[in-house]
């Protein structure tokens, strides 16, 4: 019997790419390909790019370049597959060149180079699909694309505007992967609080009824299937009001990952981005009346054009007064294509750098605050996995999204199992890094 063509898989960028990454790789499965983890054991490579900033193309580039060199045999995919001159400059000797959510385009040029041996019998996927992810927890992309036009954003020129998934097919795959055991669904898209509005909340059949293809709606209805869900990449509109008492209740975590991305209101406009600071700082006091276990994450850019340092303190002096629990800083990049780019008065690298580390400077001494704060507390924690090193399992609160946020060291607990879901203690802090016992 001839052996399977076996295929490996390098998935860069963001988890919204990751998902894109795993559709491939479950039709892939099911036409009988096997799947590597290493270059020398796959007879082709597919590298899934990300394009978003510079410095990401020239990750993808180099990641491109480590591919062929180790395996030969490549296929690129993803945002960066939007400048296909610029990876052939790059990589004359690439097979083919697909852009970001274009399954069949991969599939088919995975067909061209290493035809499939497909045995219905043997090759086997399971009704959930293959994850990249660990077994507990899964991504649950609900849209594509952005109908948003930030001005240092170049998203949608690559991913286009949005398209939103019907609800009961959103469901339905949320229902598949919590019956293959994974404990916490992580909700994305470019824009989630969005959802909906491309088709104009149109209602499709789930079950017994009729559910409109709305962010509420779907918060609450994933709210129902008994495992945490975590809301990702939500945009301030007004009506995510309407999910804080979800969280309240305890339907959702209490999480919100909502880019800010600034605090000036004149910057935010430049940006084209909502630009009334003292409504986000009045409606998070309301949320947190609601639901005062809410944790907030958001991101920010440092180094827009124009910035002054009044406009710096006025950001540093938000996340402190906004009390933003996870805070992620990006140094603003001139990228090719974006509006911000023809924007004067650019500001010059060595004061983006500077101002990035004061940020982060704030950020952690406001973590290490946060973490003293929780020492003697009680907590839920998820668990990923246990750690050789330290002797300890890991996990996360529910504070805690996996791979962005904090970790929590579990001791002085029996078996544990990834997944398994425990009450602990915290006993040391060290900013977002906990040490725990079981409670």
């Amino acid at each position: 019997m001839a052996k399977a063509p076996t295929i490996g898989i390098v998935s860069l960028g963001c988890p919204k790419a990751l998902v894109d990454s795993e559709r491939i790789l479950t039709r892939l499965r099911s036409e009988g390909y096997q799947l590597s983890g290493s270059y020398e054991g796959a007879d082709l490579v597919v590298v899934n790019t990300c394009g978003f900033l510079d410095s990401a193309k020239a990750e993808s580039l180099e990641a491109i370049g480590e591919a062929l060199n180790e395996n030969g045999k490549v296929i690129v995919t993803g945002c960066l597959g939007k400048e296909e001159e610029l990876i052939r400059g790059a990589h004359p000797n690439v097979l083919a060149v697909t852009g970001p959510h274009q399954y069949e385009a991969v599939v088919s040029a995975v067909h061209a180079h290493l035809p499939p041996q497909h045995d219905p019998k043997l090759d086997l996927v399971p009704e959930s699909g293959l994850r990249l992810t660990p077994r507990h927890y899964a991504y649950l992309k609900i849209s594509e694309g952005c109908n948003n036009r930030c001005s240092f954003c170049i998203i949608p020129s690559i991913r286009g505007d949005l398209v939103s998934r019907p609800a009961n097919a959103v469901l339905k795959e949320a229902e598949s992967l919590v019956k293959a055991g994974v404990k916490e669904i992580l909700v994305i898209s470019q824009d989630t609080s969005a959802y909906g509005v491309d088709v104009k909340y149109a209602e499709s059949k789930w079950k017994d009824r009729m559910v409109r293809a709305k962010f509420y709606d779907l918060a609450k209805e994933l709210g129902e299937l008994g495992v945490w869900v975590r809301l990702h990449y939500v945009y301030p509109y007004p009506h995510v009001d309407e999910v804080i008492p979800l969280m309240a209740e305890g339907k959702i975590l209490p999480y919100l990952d909502i880019p800010f991305q600034h605090a000036s209101p004149r910057l935010l406009r430049a940006m084209r981005r909502p630009a009334n600071q003292d409504r986000t700082l009045e409606r998070i006091a309301q949320w947190r009346s609601i639901c005062p276990d809410l944790t907030i994450r958001s991101s920010f850019i440092v180094g827009f054009p124009g910035e002054t340092e009044e406009e710096f303190e006025t950001l540093l002096d938000f996340i402190e007064e906004a009390g933003i629990d996870r805070a992620g800083c990006f140094k603003y990049e001139n990228v090719e294509g974006a509006a911000s780019r023809e924007i004067d008065d650019q500001i010059e690298q060595d004061v983006i750098d500077e101002r990035y580390e004061r940020f982060m400077e704030t950020q952690t001494a406001l973590a290490y605050a946060r973490g003293d704060a929780l020492v003697g507390a009680t907590q839920t924690v998820i668990i990923d996995g246990f750690d050789e090193n330290t002797r300890a399992y890991e996990g996360r609160t529910k504070a805690d999204a996996p791979e962005i946020d904090g970790i929590v060291r579990v001791f002085g607990t029996g078996l544990l199992q990834p997944g398994d879901i425990l009450d602990v203690r915290i006993s040391a802090a060290e900013g977002h890094e906990l040490t725990a016992e079981a409670a």
